[in-house]
């Protein structure tokens, strides 16, 4: 019996705790919700604090090397400038024997030296052109130093000056070399060693075209020598007296990519300037100022491209031609000229994106691109750029002829449609339901003879 009453109170004891342990449980939660809701608070009124008093943190660029530095806050610029560059601005890269200015994109955009030249490199990457675009000036007896680019051919137009070119091919190829001067063409496939010497009194400028949108990768033989162990050079090379013989050569503190030694003349005793025979010469060469001229309405055009069959084309210039076709990625050129106030019309390319530069005159030049409109002017050392399709025009404004050196990336026959073809191509009735127009008014735009 008092076995029964102690376990009865037992049971009461513990029905007593259990539920005092309840009711603390319920006081825990509660101040653990109050604690959360406190927080939260104390949280969101600390960011507003931050977000109105705390400076603007910049996106930072992880370069090559491993270093990183802020990103270049992106402005507000103008459109035209994903067509446009002011390559006569851009950053002057000076060489003993020359200088050399781009156009053209850049993996760190802290290289670019303006938000402008940033657009331009972004616009031509964007749009896959396989364009790249630099001038490359040599001073008399300078040296543009052999070097090859893995990436790219290289297409180039001299406006001035007389150099001497050499091009080395694969598998012990004959070396073919051959002199140029102003209004010719010259042409580097990928991977080909080549150099440029000037041999002129003045200035040689190059415009000069490569086949990536990428950046331009080169090596230069002085640099690939210099980088190479003395032992495997030595090996390689086998020079008289062996690797003691390597060894006496220096590395030149200033990069030597534009050559001129101040003791040229004591370094060099005898240079002869050979000139290859005319079926090597034209794979790499091509004279376009004496090329045939194709006229239109306000200008005139001369053409360093392919042409199936050859049509049209001497001998030498075939060898060209077929030189073009066979190596991949490779560019058309022209030079463009248009007479003061004369009109290149409204058109398009269908398999080609097309760069410009500026060489005399000045202009106004139109692109429509997915509905987008830009109008802007151009000058001496402008550079244009109109992706595949997109509509253009380019106008002549000064009492001089507008004169440019154009590039196609196409390798293969340039197809092109004007506008007033594909107005004149489109049915009346087509038209006059397009426009709310009566269907006779379309008569009055006149019809070109074709030749």
């Amino acid at each position: 019996m008092q076995t029964s009453i102690v376990l009865l109170n037992l049971v009461k004891i513990l029905s007593v705790e259990r539920k005092s342990s309840w009711s603390l449980m319920k006081v825990f939660l509660v101040c653990l919700l109050a604690c959360v809701i406190t927080t939260v608070i104390g949280v969101l009124v600390l960011s507003l604090v931050y977000v109105n008093h705390v400076p603007f943190i910049r996106e930072t660029v992880v370069t090559d090397d491993g270093t990183s530095s802020p990103k270049p806050e992106e402005k507000d610029v103008d459109i035209k400038f994903q067509f446009l560059n002011h390559v006569r601005n851009s950053k002057v890269h000076k060489y003993p024997g020359g200088e050399i200015q781009w156009a053209r994109y850049r993996n760190d955009v802290n290289e670019y030296q303006s938000d402008e030249e940033m657009v331009f490199g972004k616009s031509i990457n964007n749009h896959r052109s396989k364009m790249t675009f630099g001038t490359l000036r040599i001073k008399s007896k300078g040296l543009r130093a052999p070097h090859w680019h893995f990436n790219a051919n290289e297409h180039g137009y001299l406006v001035q000056g007389s150099a001497w070119i050499g091009v080395i091919g694969a598998d012990d190829s004959v070396v073919t070399t051959y002199n140029v001067t102003a209004g010719q063409v010259i042409f580097f496939p990928r991977n080909t060693v080549h150099w440029v010497k000037n041999v002129g009194s003045e200035d040689c400028l190059f415009l000069l075209f490569f086949t990536t949108h990428e950046e331009l990768q080169t090596l230069d033989v002085d640099d690939a020598f210099f980088s190479t162990p003395e032992d495997i050079a030595a090996r390689a090379l086998k020079p008289q007296g062996g690797v003691s013989f390597i060894r006496t050569f220096k590395k030149q503190e200033e990069d030597q990519a534009i050559n001129l030694p101040p003791n040229l003349n004591e370094l060099v005793k005898n240079a002869t300037y050979v000139q290859s025979p005319d079926n090597l010469v034209w794979q790499f060469f091509y004279d376009l100022k004496g090329s045939a001229e194709y006229p239109f309405p306000g200008g005139v055009f001369q053409w360093a491209r392919y042409r199936i069959n050859g049509t049209g084309l001497n001998e030498k210039e075939k060898i060209f031609s077929e030189s073009l076709n066979k190596h991949e990625d490779t560019l058309t050129l022209a030079t463009l000229r248009i007479f003061s106030n004369g009109l290149g019309q409204p058109h398009f390319h269908f398999n080609a994106n097309e760069m410009g530069y500026v060489i005399s005159g000045c202009g106004q030049v139109g692109v429509i691109l997915s509905g987008v409109t830009s109008n802007f002017n151009i000058g001496i050392g402008d550079v244009i750029f109109f992706p595949v399709g997109t509509q253009h025009y380019i106008k002549s404004v000064c009492d001089e002829d507008l004169l440019l050196i154009l590039a196609y990336n196409t390798g293969n026959q340039l197809e092109t449609l004007r506008m007033d073809d594909y107005f004149h191509g489109t049915a009346d009735h087509i038209l006059a339901q397009l426009f709310f127009k009566d269907q006779d008014e379309f008569k009055k735009f006149p019809r070109a003879v074709k030749k």
